[in-house]
């Protein structure tokens, strides 16, 4: 079997049918007769389109068919992609790798390379010669002709400071002395001299060994008139210097109309200032002899803040001591509760007057009031709510006359507040053998004046012990520069008291002052005000009164007025404080119907009359804002002039009246100016002036409606637009 299976074997092999599985490869053949590998190819990278050779595709198609037109619009530039660096081109990665050697890749590479032109490298420019310093300016900064000039720069705030050390520079200049100590001498002469400014050169006579006369003659040879300076020119042993108003209004004008507050500044930054004022008793109404402490007290506050301040304003109510056993023993006695809600200030008054008539027949009522405050100290329950019914009462009564006024408080702690400090201050006071006990009191002796009371021989305490409380408390809490107390005059000697204790005890620190703003006594024609003998004048009717007067008024004269009784209410209320503050807060006051209801003259209408006259010029005008360009130059009227100095005197006497505590001052400025502005409208015209002319005098216009603004509202009186 195994034979006969050769043999198919080999027959199929020689016919070609040879299974695969037994088939033989085939010879390889001789070297020579082989034929030559075929050359592996490099497939290339297809070749990436420039920006210029994309365009130039673009036009060749489109010149074809005809068109003619700019395509570096339309053809958008390919999308980058990854390069090697090779030398200064840029090549493409291919997308095969290749096993060639490194020689050989490279040169591929540089011959299907995408070349692209180099960045163009800016040509170096020679550097710019270094500028020279500028040297720093001078404080303060120099107020610069700038007449020329449509658009002046922002200048110093306080003008009349920097006028008079620009005179002082040239003063020193000419003299040799120094500017700082010719400053204080500057002083403003009287109307009718013709000068700006005057130095009187007695001063220097010791100084310069020479005759007053002498002096201000060679001086006024040796100074010469530059920028704000007009003149310097001798009368007497005087030397006046003139200023050119028209300089200083260059910056002035822009100064007040970009800043609505003019005439602030921060001068009281990071400084407290505690302001005690008002100050009423509870269960009496208030009178008018109120009026003077509310008003002087809410105007310092309204400065102090104006300059920086922080300012922390105090309603000291008196709603602890003996008077309360009083008002206890009386409505104990007469009182109707019914009355009392109705009508609560008529009836607390009555009951008042009626328990020191009756104390003046019966003096046990005395003594029957001192126990009733004895056991309110010691917390009677039945007395403690009458005394919180009492207080309760007055003080919604406060708040109405309070917000007709437009006064407001940042605290309302009465003496009730500080009576648990008292203990303290006796106990304080012992322990540092600073009081002693005088016939059964307890008193602290100071150099010089009366012994002051910290303690009855009953062991009950004083307003003096609450009062010292409040000091060590304010210093503690606030840490205040002053404190400023706005009590009568007739209050001098125990506010001395007061003030030499505090400091005798250590409440007050070195660089913290206490200050007793005094003011006169307000009187009427039968004499002076006293509640005991139903002797006042309500404040609340005084003020119903000047504002039905004032209606009345407006209705007379502008009857269409819109918001009629709203701007009453301002123009009476405005009327009463201005009567107030207008004078010097040391004088006494005789309380005259006629003079507080008078609209004319000197008075708080005439001023809000004038800010509402500017108003309606400007909005006759049609004129919202003030120009952006104007000529100072042109305000060449004297006029004029005179406006601008006043208001460049706003700082500077904002600043004084804060200093001396006189809100008299602003009260005599404002009224200065709106004399000064009605001058000036009735006889130059300013819508109908030329354009050049009307922009620089509406910018006048808006800075007096400004100031004006600004110096009523730190009397604490509104200023209407219209009347």
């Amino acid at each position: 079997m195994p034979k006969k299976r050769n043999r198919k074997a080999k027959a199929r092999r020689r016919h070609g049918r040879l299974p695969s599985t037994i088939r033989k490869r085939p010879r390889k053949k001789a070297r020579h007769l082989r034929k030559p590998p075929a050359k592996r190819v490099h497939h290339k990278p297809p070749a990436r389109k420039t920006r210029r050779t994309a365009i130039k595709d673009r036009r060749r198609r489109l010149k074809k068919k005809g068109v003619k037109r700019r395509l570096h619009a339309r053809i958008r530039k390919p999308a980058r992609k990854k390069t090697h660096k090779i030398s200064h081109a840029k090549v493409s990665r291919p997308r095969k790798v290749s096993h060639k050697p490194r020689e050989v890749q490279k040169r591929i590479h540089r011959k299907h390379a995408v070349v692209r032109r180099p960045k163009r490298v800016p040509p170096k420019r020679h550097p710019r010669p270094a500028k020279r310093p500028v040297p720093p300016t001078p404080a303060p900064v120099q107020i610069v002709d700038r007449r020329r000039q449509q658009t002046p720069s922002i200048q110093p705030k306080d003008f009349i400071r920097e006028i008079k050390s620009r005179i002082a520079g040239a003063v020193s200049s000419a003299s040799g002395l120094d500017s700082t100590e010719i400053i204080p001498l500057l002083e403003r002469p009287p109307e009718g001299i013709g000068a700006d400014f005057a130095l009187p050169c007695f001063t220097l006579a010791r100084t310069m060994k020479k005759d007053p006369r002498l002096i201000a003659m060679d001086l006024s040879h040796a100074i010469a008139p530059s920028g704000l300076l007009k003149e310097a020119k001798p009368a007497g042993a005087y030397l006046n210097f003139l200023v050119d108003w028209n300089v200083v209004a260059a910056g002035l004008l822009p100064s007040i109309l970009r800043n609505s507050r003019y005439g602030s500044s921060r001068l009281g930054e990071g400084k407290t200032i505690v302001v005690d004022f008002s100050s009423p008793n509870i269960a009496k109404p208030m009178s008018v002899g109120h009026l003077r402490s509310t008003t002087i007290g809410d105007s310092l506050c309204r400065m102090h803040r104006f300059l920086g301040y922080r300012v922390i304003g105090d309603n000291h109510l008196g709603d602890w001591g003996t008077q309360f056993g009083k008002m206890i023993v009386a409505y104990r006695k007469w009182g109707h509760p019914d009355k009392l809600e109705k009508s609560p200030v008529e009836e607390m008054l009555r009951l008042y007057v009626k328990f020191h008539e009756d104390a003046e027949v019966d003096p046990k009522l005395e003594d029957e009031a001192r126990l009733a405050f004895k056991r309110l100290e010691d917390g009677d329950k039945e007395h403690l709510e009458l005394w919180k019914k009492f207080s309760e009462l007055s003080k919604a009564e406060f708040g109405k006359v309070y917000r007709l006024l437009g006064v407001k408080f940042d605290m309302w702690l009465g003496e009730s507040f500080y009576d648990s400090m008292a203990k303290e201050v006796i106990e304080q006071a012992l322990k540092n053998n600073v009081a002693k006990w005088s016939e059964h009191a307890l008193i602290i002796e100071l150099e010089g004046q009366v012994p002051l009371i910290i303690r009855k021989s009953d062991e009950a305490t004083v307003y003096s012990t609450r009062d010292l409380a409040a000091i060590n408390y304010r210093m503690k809490k606030f840490r205040p520069e002053r404190i400023l107390y706005v009590v009568g005059s007739e209050q001098k000697s125990y506010m001395e008291q007061v003030f030499a204790a505090a400091g005798k005890l250590g409440y007050v620190k070195p660089g913290q002052n206490l200050a007793h703003v005094q003011f006169g006594m307000m009187s009427l024609p039968e004499g002076k005000m006293s509640t005991r003998k139903g002797r006042v004048v309500l404040l609340d009717h005084v003020i119903s009164e000047v504002v039905d007067l004032a209606e009345k008024t407006i209705m007379i004269k502008n009857p269409e007025l819109k918001g009629r009784k709203k701007v009453a209410q301002e123009v009476g209320i405005g009327a009463l404080k201005y009567a107030d503050l207008s004078r010097d807060r040391i004088k006494d006051v005789r309380f005259d119907w006629d003079e507080i209801l008078s609209f004319e003259g000197d008075t708080g209408p005439y001023v809000q009359y004038t800010h509402a006259r500017a108003c309606s010029i400007l909005r006759k005008g049609k004129i919202k804002a003030p120009p952006e360009r104007f000529d100072t130059g042109l305000l060449k009227d004297p006029k004029e002039a005179l406006i601008i100095r006043k208001l460049a005197e706003f700082p500077e006497t904002v600043a004084r009246a804060a200093e001396d505590c006189k809100p008299h001052y602003i009260a005599n400025y404002v009224f200065s100016l709106a004399t000064l502005f009605n001058e000036f409208y009735q006889s130059i015209p300013v819508l109908k002036a030329k354009r050049a002319e009307r922009g620089t005098r509406v910018a006048l216009v808006f800075s007096v409606r400004n100031v004006l603004k600004s110096g009523l509202d730190l009397l604490g009186i509104e200023a209407p637009e219209e009347m």
